[in-house]
């Protein structure tokens, strides 16, 4: 089933492949494009009234923006460690430059942050779940560890044949236990050994009160849109290790990452206790020291 929230791959303009405003989304504050420098090209773009952060997918580029400039280190793909992230304030003109997809995650925010590069080394990297539920979650951007006016985002990889953003779970209301968040999914799936392109399923579907119904199988490029309700899950075809790209900002007076599950699958977590970690994860070698297991963590 095909729904209005499901984006495919390359629907944007180039040198664009993906371009979500908030108009575009129907929302308020969450953007994400996602820009496909080929062997090099260079292009001058503007903050206005939106916070980023910009990692390569694939690829290496340069930003330059009030006077400085920032270095993307070279990435093979997403399945090969977390990449550095540059992050700029508002109201601000810069240029990238390089090859390879550049991804820019936005939201629209009101207060100034001072520019700033985070080192692929520095980034938090989480595994999270047990069993065929564990995933691998690059923290570059999260509430916990990186200091911005309203965006938060994070990567999550998936070994195939995983559920990962599970138990479904939703932020779409400001309460003491939830934050309302608009969010985005992008995804890149992982080829088989033979070179056949991969798939996965992606879940999303709402309460009595606020209904919506999305079931989308997922490859390379596309995006899901989540405004509200239960997410989850996300699941990797065997085989085909998932990727995703989570960008979120809600309207909230707190910048936090709160969720509620669904109670029909909350009970899921205290499985986990007694069960090991997917082996292949972590997907590349990281520092003890940025490395966190939790098997009980939230959904992702």
């Amino acid at each position: 089933m095909n729904s209005k929230l499901y984006i495919p791959a390359n629907s944007a303009a180039p040198p664009f492949t993906v371009a979500i405003t908030p108009e575009d989304a129907g929302w308020a504050e969450s953007s994400l494009h996602v820009l496909d420098l080929g062997d090099g090209r260079e292009v001058s773009l503007a903050t206005e009234g939106t916070e980023v952060m910009i990692l390569p997918l694939a690829g290496a580029a340069t930003v330059e923006c009030a006077g400085e400039t920032f270095a993307l280190s070279p990435r093979v793909s997403v399945f090969d460690g977390p990449a550095d992230m540059v992050y700029l304030g508002i109201g601000q003109e810069y240029t990238l430059s390089g090859r390879g997809r550049i991804a820019i995650c936005g939201a629209r925010a009101s207060a100034s942050f001072p520019n700033r590069r985070v080192a692929a080394a520095d980034v938090p990297v989480e595994l999270r779940g047990a069993g065929n539920c564990s995933r691998e979650v690059h923290n570059f951007g999260t509430a916990t560890t990186f200091e911005a006016d309203s965006l938060i985002a994070c990567e999550v990889l998936t070994p195939g044949g995983n559920w990962s953003s599970y138990p479904a779970h939703k932020h779409d209301e400001n309460t003491d236990v939830e934050t309302q968040l608009e969010e985005i999914y992008y995804f890149e799936i992982d080829d088989s050994p033979a070179g056949t392109p991969g798939f996965g399923y992606h879940r999303v579907y709402g309460t009595p009160e606020r209904p919506i119904e999305v079931l989308e199988e997922v490859r390379t490029g596309d995006v899901v849109l989540v405004p509200h309700g239960y997410h989850g899950p996300s699941i990797a075809a065997p085989g085909h290790h998932m990727y995703y790209l989570n960008v979120m900002a809600g309207s909230g007076p707190t910048r936090a990452w709160m969720i509620c599950d669904d109670p029909a699958h909350t009970w899921l977590r205290g499985s986990w206790e007694h069960q090991q970690i997917d082996p292949r994860l972590p997907f590349t070698p990281s520092s003890p020291s940025t490395t966190t297991r939790t098997p009980a963590s939230p959904a992702g």
